[in-house]
């Protein structure tokens, strides 16, 4: 039994990783030096539905905050994918392509988008906590 009693709470951790942050607009990015690892969140992969397509930027590309960089496409909608902070793409997840449904299977480890060289690191402080972004979540589930 106690088995059992634990693994929710460890499936609860998965669904949004402690050394990400967050966006109100469903996006991740993990932080590793002047790289951010960009995808979208365990939440949006769920209200989309199945992943179909994924259209992704090239590298070189440059975004500001908050601007679109790419889409997901899923048999309910398509979606526009908004950059959460300022940076130059370094790296495209081009398995994403050939395997859209990753990013229902793995948000946020297979499924990562793009990987940008931060521009202006300042902009990270404007993102949500793990915590915090669960929380945005939840109201908004209940709203």
């Amino acid at each position: 039994m106690d088995g059992e009693s634990v693994k929710p709470q460890k499936e609860q951790q998965q669904m949004y990783p402690e050394e990400n942050l967050y966006t109100k607009d469903h996006e991740w990015v993990l932080v590793r030096g002047e790289i951010g690892t960009v995808g979208i969140t365990h939440y949006a992969q769920h209200e989309l539905g199945d992943v179909v397509y994924v259209d992704l930027p090239e590298v070189g590309d440059a975004f500001e905050a908050n601007e679109p960089f790419g889409s997901v496409e899923s048999v309910k909608a398509v979606s526009e994918v908004f950059c959460p902070i300022s940076g130059e793409v370094v790296e495209v997840n081009s398995t994403l392509e050939d395997s859209p449904e990753q990013v229902n299977e793995s948000p946020y480890q297979k499924a990562w988008m793009i990987k940008l060289r931060i521009s202006n690191p300042d902009e990270l402080k404007e993102l949500l906590s793990a915590q915090e972004y669960e929380e945005y979540v939840q109201e908004q589930s209940t709203s």
